[in-house]
């Protein structure tokens, strides 16, 4: 996507707005900010006349929940919430493997190595898996300095002979957290071409990133409880498209949406 039409877009892709903030849809392929080009979405934002300000952001590549504060008075509270962990996310996440436990932790600490990478900050062949706890983790006397403690928690909703869907919520919020986390324990999200599997088997240029932010839960300026989902457009589900029909996705995401509630 190279050139956006912000009122179209505004138009079809508002999840919820108040006079505080405004909750987005983001597509695949257009970042949230600061690339500099016809993609950057605050800046198409401010050309057509409003003036937006990043909560949070998601990569480039992902797609999905936005929150994006309308003014300097709403950003500081909305964003503290992100600081002190009081928003809740939940992405979806296709992978390109088999094998994963219903459910499990990526406690794996991350670094930014060379050309501004992240990368787990620990060597690979450290990791551990503990099957019983279903937790991947390194020692510590393996983690190298300026790394910094990750926490990722998903679970199984559905796998195919080559692919699995995970619900993946973060606890916290490093670049790239999710798309490294699994790639090092060697289950790569499909069409990853930045973090590919340990054995560094090349993505399929033709499938999107299949990672899609699903779900934010935060507190609008009121203390009120506000809980956005946005479901994946048809492009996310292109590596599982022949096994998984668009029947049984709304029925995994139904089910998945009132476990979440449950919670």
């Amino acid at each position: 996507m190279t050139e956006l039409d912000w009122a179209m877009l505004r138009s079809v892709r508002t999840l919820t707005e108040t006079d505080e903030y405004l909750v987005l849809d983001k597509p695949a392929g257009v970042s949230v900010t600061g690339e500099r080009h016809e993609t950057d979405l605050v800046r198409i934002a401010k050309e057509a006349g409003e003036v937006l300000i990043p909560v949070h952001r998601i990569d480039k590549v992902t797609s999905g929940v936005v929150l994006l504060a309308k003014t300097q008075a709403a950003h500081g509270p909305l964003t503290r919430q992100f600081a002190l962990r009081g928003v809740r996310k939940a992405y979806l996440a296709i992978t390109r493997s088999v094998g994963l436990p219903p459910s499990g932790t990526v406690e794996l600490p991350l670094s930014v190595g060379r050309k501004n990478r992240v990368r787990v900050g620990a060597p690979r062949e450290d990791i551990t898996f503990d099957e019983e706890a279903a937790r991947w983790w390194v020692p510590k006397d393996s983690v190298r300095a300026r790394s910094y403690p990750s926490l990722t928690a998903f679970t199984q909703v559905w796998h195919g002979e080559r692919n699995t869907l995970l619900a993946v919520c973060p606890e916290t919020g490093r670049r790239h957290q999710i798309r490294v986390h699994l790639a090092w324990i060697g289950h790569p999200i499909a069409g990853d071409p930045l973090f590919p599997s340990a054995q560094g088997t090349p993505a399929d240029p033709a499938v999107r990133t299949c990672l899609h932010a699903w779900r934010l839960s935060f507190d609008d300026l009121d203390g009120q409880r506000v809980t956005v989902t946005a479901a994946p457009e048809e492009s996310f589900w292109s590596p599982v498209a022949d096994e998984l029909p668009p029947g049984e996705r709304a029925e995994a995401l139904r089910r998945l949406g009132a476990t979440a509630a449950a919670e």
